[in-house]
């Protein structure tokens, strides 16, 4: 199996998410992958979108989209996610589709927003950052710690110990949303993560 990733990005998600559950894979590295190059090149064979993260299968099978990935994964693993059945599996799937659809665009037109207006570029970072603020705040109200979903770390803390190396990054996150925090780099602490952690340079500055 492969892993199509670039350090720092949202495949950094599907590999905690791989090493939280003991799935072996390949990295391929396709950093640069957001500018023409044959990182894109070899990107948009596996994905024409040219985004990661990005797995391709053992029969082939090819998987994009983080939440996506996240499902087929832990499908019968009650250690990565509640089973249809469990009391907290509704939980799960709401805070997981919530964090891909309110979370995550913020930054897909925050982060480049020349690319979607050239009229006010500004305008449309600062609002977007602005927003994921208040959402980060509403999820500090909807969890207890030490993790997600409980005692035991799953694929929603895997996806905050990743979105918090991002903006607003950790500092706020320590003084604004302090569950949160905690989460997250109780997270980045497990032993079996520190090959992802290191690799995408993650740390709690």
């Amino acid at each position: 199996m492969k892993l199509y990733g670039a350090p720092g990005y949202g495949s950094a998600i599907t590999e905690g998410i791989l090493a939280l559950a003991g799935i072996p894979f390949d990295y391929v590295d396709v950093s640069g992958f957001e500018t023409p190059g044959p990182a894109r090149t070899h990107l948009y064979v596996v994905n024409p979108l040219g985004q990661v993260p990005a797995v391709v299968l053992d029969d082939g099978t090819i998987l994009t989209e983080s939440a996506a990935i996240a499902l087929y994964f832990s499908a019968g693993r009650p250690d990565l996610a509640p089973q249809p059945g469990h009391p907290d599996h509704a939980r799960f799937l709401r805070l997981l589709v919530w964090l891909v659809a309110n979370v995550y665009p913020t930054f897909t037109y925050g982060d480049d927003p020349v690319r979607w207006t050239q009229q006010a570029p500004d305008e449309l970072r600062d609002s977007t950052d602005d927003y994921r603020l208040r959402l980060y705040a509403w999820l500090e109200t909807q969890i207890a710690g030490p993790f997600v979903l409980g005692t035991t770390p799953g694929i929603l803390d895997i996806y905050l110990s990743v979105m918090t190396t991002w903006r607003p990054r950790m500092a706020w996150f320590s003084a604004t949303t302090p569950k949160i925090a905690a989460i997250a780099t109780r997270t980045r602490a497990l032993e079996i993560l520190q090959p992802m952690v290191v690799r995408n340079g993650f740390s709690d500055d």
